[in-house]
């Protein structure tokens, strides 16, 4: 296996291109929490850990989606299966930023995005209340767990990934190495929002929720089109 695969930096460009689209929706909210709660403090390392914490657990993700690439051998051979997870990758996300807007009422769809009573949702908050930069570490960890529709798309590529691989452990390391490529490339837009917080700029999130609305509609709308005409 060629350690440098093309397959990674189209993941990378893709993380880069969703996290300006998507993340800043979903994720920006906590990151404008987070920011929030260091009160003037320096936010590199913070979020820096919070990033490594959420891009480990989307690697581990990977490679458990790599294992199963033999399933995935299988799913590919019915007709339009790529187009069709395409175009419900799509409808996923416009229903996320309709959700997350309100303008549709489907919180608990979304489970522990949305769901106070969540397990996530119940860490988070437990975790938050640890006044320790150390935290921001299992923070990451835990909230990597989030649903998140582009995610759901890179783990069905690290199956499909794992699936062109000639043993298991060669299909586990491919497919956490396009999760990594993947949560890596998410990182510049949450640092970008957190640094905005830190300049004063955002201190409200439902400007973070107006705006990844429009994005994460913008990008849905791709992912659609992207599958009719794949």
């Amino acid at each position: 296996m060629s350690f440098i695969d093309p397959l990674y930096l189209i993941f990378l460009t893709t993380g880069f291109t969703v996290g300006f689209g998507h993340c800043i929706g979903m994720c920006g909210p906590i990151v404008v929490s987070l920011s929030l709660n260091l009160k003037g403090k320096n936010l590199f390392l913070p979020h820096l850990l919070y990033n490594t914490g959420r891009v480990i657990t989307y690697t581990v993700l990977g490679g458990v989606m790599g294992a199963t690439g033999s399933f995935t051998l299988v799913a590919a051979h019915i007709a339009g299966i790529q187009r069709g997870a395409m175009i419900l990758a799509g409808v996923i996300i416009i229903v996320m930023a309709l959700a997350m807007s309100g303008w549709l009422p489907l919180g608990r769809l979304f489970g522990d995005c949305y769901n106070p009573d969540g397990i996530i949702t119940r860490g988070f908050r437990k975790l938050s209340q640890v006044k320790s930069t150390a935290t921001y570490f299992p923070i990451g960890l835990l909230l990597g767990l989030l649903p998140c529709g582009p995610v759901y798309t890179a783990l069905l590529a690290a199956a499909g990934a794992g699936m062109n691989t000639a043993a298991p452990l060669e299909g586990i390391i491919k497919g956490m190495a396009v999760m990594m490529s993947f949560g890596i490339g998410t990182i510049p837009a949450l640092f970008v929002v957190a640094k905005l917080v830190d300049m004063g700029w955002l201190k409200k999130r439902q400007i973070i929720y107006r705006i990844g609305t429009i994005l994460m509609i913008m990008v849905g709308l791709y992912f659609i089109v992207q599958g009719i005409w794949y």
